[in-house]
């Protein structure tokens, strides 16, 4: 039977490390009647938290989907719930992840407000046009205060946070909520801690009736924007205004994203889960609320567009690949139209082949129950295919689309590894690739002049648990090198060069001349630009994509340390060929060597990753904390006040941030704590990029 859509949320819960968000699935698991035990993650028992290392550090590594259901106001609701990570190692699962969501909880520590990773989390949402409600947890915690998070996200997010509840007491005291759109009181009873049903409706406490006709009084003020009706009431007479036309509008606004409804709570403590529950239902959008996809037809490039109905022809995209020991790898699916039934082929308009997909299964965490068919609307992992990549889009062979595929972000830092015996060399191949495959801001290359197998990532944990991985689920153990950052080569002058190639050999024999310019590329362009301005023939037409090709592939090898290069200008000016000897071939090892030759003479520079570091801290611990940042070639770009803690922003480079959790747990006795992400890339100063070129030279003179 075909299930209304009105009734179905595909939702995430997106924060910063430790702000609670696999606390607050495993409540919602538990309320939903998922689960009949609550998960602890300080316990390693968390549902969602399936993987070994993510018990074992009691932080999410993966994003865990899974689906329940809620009955609210006499209907049954489906949640399609994903579970992403906090830490800036793994941002790609929560970048995947929201590309295919509808809503999102942005989940909030009440102590510590908005955070650096929640204000990541929160562009990559702003990117994918994702409605969110706000969830402020932890208000038992001592420094618990939900107004000043609710400002600090219209601060420093720019978002129109608008409390839908009050908190009644908070740290110790706190012991329910002031439902504004209710008008009454959700008082909590600390004897149920593990009911299904532990609170009931009071009235409002005396003392905070003023307080919260004035809040209710805002909200309608803000959300009557998008409902004219409504505003006239307000004007007329507000007190008439009945909660379902509160809640229309809110839920209008909210999809429009001109509100981020505000809502509290404490999971750990049970409390203010299931309002916020009953509140993604009224405020976050089902499927039929957002547009109809747009993708492109493939046949003829135009745009397309595909509602979200089972009347539409089959549509939707592969989000994720994992590997699961039992049944193999299984690709993430989001059905954007259309019906798609276990044991029937698709179309992947990347690859333009046809996949079987042999099994359907609706996921919870890392179980699987099989599903027959799977419609417009809902996720599903899929089973049996053979060649699907993160971003694929799957669709109808007669009507082939293809939707805008997924941007990650590179890499910045490297480790060499081997494996500790000869035997395990296949194993560790196997291994690389498939969890390459799982994760795209994972890559593997085999360094050419040392040999080594060099695997990058976003960070030092990153690839910590990458290798982690190897040993437990393929069995291989690996030695390490010291991590190695992905330095990049920039050129930053233009020169003109002549290039001439030739190669007799008896017979026919090779022969190419290029005259051109090289330099910097021109603001905002990434890649080769490349300009052809050859008059009359002079180099015919054919072989111009061979040198275009040629400059292309030379940018992987910089002509200072071997880095690659992110974007250069070449402007092929003029050249000659020879009737007999000139090819394509001929032009294009013309063009490599020409990169060599003319690069060097650019002022080419060594840029390295430069990382934004927030470090939390006491007072008496922030010289010696700021000194520290000093030393390591950082920029303090600013300071300020978290309650008693002071937090210092800084840019530093990655290359001066290896260990620094250590150092830092040294300075201020383990009280203070930090974060850091990727910002940007800048030239290295003159001395250290000597040190960077004579070990990257050195390097390949040791292997040669």
């Amino acid at each position: 039977m075909a299930r209304d859509l009105k009734y179905t949320r595909n939702i995430g819960i997106m924060a910063h490390i430790d702000a609670g968000k696999t606390t607050t699935s495993e409540r919602i698991l538990f309320y939903t009647g998922k689960t009949h035990k609550l998960g602890e993650v300080h316990e390693g028992a968390a549902t969602m938290d399936w993987m070994i290392q993510e018990q074992e550090r009691g932080i999410t590594i993966t994003s865990a989907a899974t689906t329940a259901f809620w009955n609210y106001k006499d209907n049954t609701y489906q949640i399609n719930i994903i579970d992403t990570p906090g830490h800036v190692d793994f941002t790609v699962e929560v970048e995947r992840s929201l590309r295919v969501l509808d809503g999102a909880i942005a989940t909030f520590c009440a102590v510590g407000g908005v955070e650096p990773q929640s204000e990541t989390v929160w562009r990559q949402a702003d990117k994918y046009s994702v409605p969110r409600l706000g969830y402020v947890n932890k208000m038992d915690r001592t420094g618990a205060d939900f107004m000043n998070v609710c400002a600090q996200v219209r601060e420093r997010l720019g978002a129109n946070a608008l409390p839908v509840v009050l908190p009644i007491g908070a740290e110790d005291k706190f012991e329910g909520l002031v439902d504004l759109i209710y008008n009454r009181a959700v008082i909590y009873n600390e004897d149920k801690k593990a009911e299904l049903i532990n609170y009931t409706y009071e009235a409002i406490p005396e003392y905070m009736v003023e307080e919260a006709a004035e809040w209710r009084n805002k909200l309608i003020e803000e959300v009557a924007v998008v409902d004219d009706s409504l505003m006239e009431k307000f004007f007329e007479a507000p007190e008439a205004i009945t909660p379902e036309e509160l809640i229309a509008a809110i839920r209008k606004a909210t999809c429009q994203m001109l509100v981020i409804p505000m809502l509290c709570g404490s999971s750990f403590k049970n409390k203010g889960v299931q309002l916020l529950l009953d509140y993604v239902m009224e405020f976050l959008p089902s499927p039929l609320d957002i547009d109809a996809i747009i993708g492109t037809d493939v046949n003829t490039g135009e745009e397309v567009k595909r509602a979200p109905s089972e009347k539409d022809p089959f549509c939707g995209l592969a989000f994720k690949i994992a590997t699961d020991p039992f049944v193999g790898r299984l690709a993430f699916v989001r059905v954007y139209s259309g019906k798609l039934d276990a044991g029937s082929y698709v179309h992947n308009s990347r690859s333009d082949k046809k996949e079987r997909i042999s099994r359907l299964y609706q996921m919870h965490a890392n179980k699987q129950n099989p599903m027959e068919f799977v419609g417009a609307g809902d996720i599903c992992a899929a089973v049996g295919f053979k060649d699907i990549r993160t971003g694929d889009t799957l669709c109808d062979e007669k009507f082939p689309i293809s939707l805008e595929s997924m941007t990650f972000p590179e890499p910045v830092i490297g480790l060499a590894i081997e494996p500790k015996t000869q035997k395990d060399m296949d194993k560790l191949g196997v291994g690389l690739n498939k969890l390459s495959e799982e994760d795209p801001t994972f890559t593997v290359k085999t360094d050419v002049d040392s040999g080594q197998t060099i695997i990058s990532g976003m960070g030092e944990l990153h690839l910590e648990i990458i290798v982690d991985r190897l040993r437990r689920e393929f069995g291989v153990e690996v030695s390490q090198g010291a991590p190695q950052v992905n330095y990049k080569e920039a050129l930053t002058t233009k020169v003109q060069h002549r290039e001439v190639f030739k190669k007799q050999s008896g017979g026919r024999g090779k022969f190419a001349d290029i005259i051109f310019e090289i330099g910097p590329a021109d603001e905002g362009k990434e890649g080769l630009q490349f300009v052809d301005e050859v008059k009359g023939g002079n180099i015919p037409k054919e072989y111009i994509p061979s040198v275009q090709k040629g400059f292309e592939a030379a940018m992987s090898n910089g002509a200072l340390a071997g880095y690659s290069i992110d974007s250069m200008k070449v402007t092929l000016k003029d050249g000659s060929f020879h009737p007999v000897d000139s090819d394509s071939l001929s032009f294009e090892i013309c063009a490599r060597g020409a990169f060599r030759h003319s690069a060097i003479k650019t002022s080419p520079i060594i840029m390295e990753p430069i990382m934004s570091v927030e470090v939390v801290t006491p007072e008496e611990s922030m010289g010696d904390i700021i000194g520290d940042l000093n030393k390591r070639r950082g920029q303090i770009s600013g300071m300020e006040s978290k309650g008693t803690a002071r937090v210092v922003k800084a840019k530093v480079p990655l290359s001066e941030m290896f260990g620094y959790v250590t150092v830092l747990r040294t300075i201020s006795s383990g009280r203070a704590t930090s974060s850091m992400e990727f910002s940007n890339f800048e030239g290295v100063p003159a001395g250290v990029s000597k040190d960077i070129i004579e070990k990257a030279n050195g390097n390949n003179n040791e292997s040669e």
